[in-house]
């Protein structure tokens, strides 16, 4: 395959990779809390955005290294794609 599509491929899973685990943390929280919210009749505001806010920066917290690991591994291949690139012509 061409490199430009590997490149591209391997750029649209870094980003599911990098954006999985916070957005699946959101949903889970935010489905909970509009369950709760639903049963209890009450209607806060801040009752919606704390919980995500917590769970968003313990995702972060725990796969931060992870996360960081995968888009250290992107650059790093890109960068050797390019090299790749620089001496083929």
């Amino acid at each position: 395959m061409d490199s430009m599509v590997l490149a591209t491929r391997d750029a649209l899973w870094v980003t599911i990779q990098l954006a999985g685990p916070p957005l699946a943390a959101m949903l889970s929280v935010g489905l909970l809390v509009s369950i709760f919210q639903a049963l209890t009749q009450v209607n806060e505001a801040t009752l919606a955005f704390l919980p995500k806010l917590i769970a968003l920066g313990a995702v972060l917290l725990f796969a931060g290294p992870f996360m960081a690991a995968a888009l250290r591994g992107h650059a790093e291949r890109l960068f050797n794609l390019m090299v790749l690139a620089g001496t083929a012509h």
